[in-house]
């Protein structure tokens, strides 16, 4: 990946990529998000239906499976960006400067070859669901959809990989650059202040540090 480093020394078409690639990751992590709470309302008509109707929702385990999918990998792009995944941050802790970000680096590049080899698996299972025709047991739903979404999400995390890659090399090379569009480890004030961000913005997060 190629990107042109501006006077101040940030890297612009990096940022610019990660910014494109953050909103599609935000898509899909909504699309997760919208998926769980499709399938929570599915679940309170099955339950109301069954109980007081005895009328449950056709095929209710089988769209249940299918949604695993999205609601299982849709999100786990937007999750490596923001650094939500677990991380062995006791091990990490105790190294600073370039040592910490070859740790990053190396760390980084074994998901990466992980995360390429579920691709290619998880696209095979697609491939033959796809020319098999395979459908779920119970109301006969294509399972190729789901299966396809599996590829399509990992490779949205294998690019956003391929960015963290690019900002923890260029740590290596320039320890005391600015950490652009990778996760950093932060202490318990720092972490807290960005979860209030999160949930009530910037706003609220101002008027809780002055309370």
């Amino acid at each position: 990946m190629t990107s042109q480093t501006a006077p101040s020394g940030r890297p612009e078409t990096y940022i610019r990529f990660d910014g494109a690639l953050g909103r599609i990751e935000n898509l899909f992590n909504l699309i997760a998000a919208a998926s769980i709470l499709a399938l929570m309302l599915l679940a309170v008509v099955q339950i109301i239906g069954r109980t007081f109707f005895n009328s449950p929702v056709p095929g209710f385990i089988d769209l249940t499976e299918q949604a695993m999918a999205a609601f299982a990998f849709g999100g786990i792009a937007y999750c490596q960006r923001v650094g939500g995944h677990i991380r062995m941050e006791i091990v990490l802790g105790r190294f600073k400067g370039r040592a910490l970000w070859i740790a990053e680096l190396v760390g980084v590049v074994l998901i990466w070859l992980v995360v390429a080899a579920l691709i290619y698996g998880s696209w095979f299972h697609f491939e033959r669901s796809y020319q098999i025709g395979d459908s779920t047991i119970d109301v006969g739903l294509p399972t190729w959809p789901s299966k396809l979404l599996v590829p399509v999400a990992l490779s949205l995390l294998w690019l956003r990989l391929s960015m963290q890659i690019y900002g923890y090399l260029r740590l290596v090379l320039h320890p005391d650059a600015e950490p652009i569009a990778v996760p950093v480890i932060e202490d318990v004030t720092t972490a807290a202040q960005h979860e209030i961000e999160e949930a009530f913005g910037e706003d609220g997060a101002n008027e809780g540090g002055r309370a």
